[in-house]
C-alpha cells in the first residue's frame, strides 16, 4: 500500500532528523572498526557509505519537495 503525501513528508522528516544521524555514527564506528588505512580508500568507503544510506529510502523522498497531489485546487488550478 502505497505512502500518503503527509505520511512520506513525515517519514522523510524523521529520516533526516533521527535516522540520518544515527546512520553517520554507526558508520564512522564501522570505519573506525576497520583500523588504519590510506586516506584515499578512507575516502571512498565514506563515499559509498554516504550514498548507500539513501538507496533503501528512495521512496520515501520521491515527490516530497513539490506541490501535495490530493490537496484541493481552485478552478484556476491554484491550491487553496
Amino acid at each position: 500500500m502505497p505512502l500518503s503525501y503527509k505520511a512520506r513528508r513525515i517519514g522523510s522528516l524523521l529520516m533526516l532528523t533521527v535516522g540520518l544521524p544515527v546512520y553517520i555514527v554507526l558508520a564512522l564506528n564501522f570505519v573506525d572498526l576497520l583500523g588504519d588505512m590510506p586516506k584515499v580508500v578512507e575516502l571512498v568507503l565514506f563515499i559509498a557509505l554516504g550514498f548507500a544510506w539513501a538507496l533503501p529510502f528512495r521512496w520515501l523522498f520521491l515527490g516530497v519537495g513539490r506541490a501535495d497531489p490530493d490537496a484541493p485546487r481552485d478552478d484556476e488550478g491554484n491550491e487553496r
